[in-house]
């Protein structure tokens, strides 16, 4: 056996494990993208860059530091997304003033099949129930979106959550109680 064996076998194993990470974080990072752009091929075109990007800047890291770090990533991707966004909207009022920008297709939430088998008034109400919770997060600002996915969502500490977002732990908690806020008025017809 020579010395580059094992080290192959090692850097084999930390692909595999990167991949593992990918694919864990691939359906919730663009359920996140597509809550922060309300637009499906948006939000792929996001979770890819992010991807990229991680896996450029980041994957020699230690394993236990790539979630927070993907999602920094990804954070950042949004919010370069809204900074273009706001700069072309400000174009398109003088080139094209009568343009519609609510043409945003189908939401792939809106489709999905109920897990359970419930009857159909059952399913009815979840999906309408579904349907005014993603218009609730959607309906967010961003950066209060943000915190409440990575808090309740990914489930991050204060401190995990800051970090991702670039900003410090009171403004992580200010973001997440107006998020709840608005969600609770939002939704007090689904308690």
């Amino acid at each position: 056996m020579t010395m580059a064996e094992p080290a192959s076998a090692d850097a084999k194993a930390h692909r595999s494990a990167l991949d593992r990470f990918l694919k864990e974080v691939e359906r919730k990072a663009l359920r996140m993208a597509e809550l922060g752009t309300r637009n499906r091929e948006d939000a792929m075109d996001l979770v890819q860059e992010a991807m990229l990007g991680f896996v450029r800047h980041y994957a020699r890291k230690p394993s236990d530091q790539w979630a927070p770090l993907f999602y920094r990533v990804l954070d950042s991707r949004l919010q370069d997304f809204h900074r273009r966004q706001t700069v072309r909207r400000r174009w398109r009022v003088w080139l094209k003033p009568f343009a519609d920008d609510d043409d945003h297709g189908n939401d792939p939430l809106a489709q999905a099949a109920d897990a359970e088998t419930l009857g159909p008034a059952h399913q009815a109400q979840g999906r309408q129930a579904l349907g005014e919770l993603d218009c609730a997060l959607q309906a967010l600002p961003p950066r209060q979106r943000q915190a409440f996915l990575l808090r309740i969502w990914e489930g991050f500490d204060g401190a995990m959550t800051a970090g991702i977002m670039g900003c410090s732990e009171g403004s992580v908690k200010t973001h997440l109680s107006r998020a709840m806020n608005t969600l609770r008025e939002r939704l007090e017809d689904h308690r």
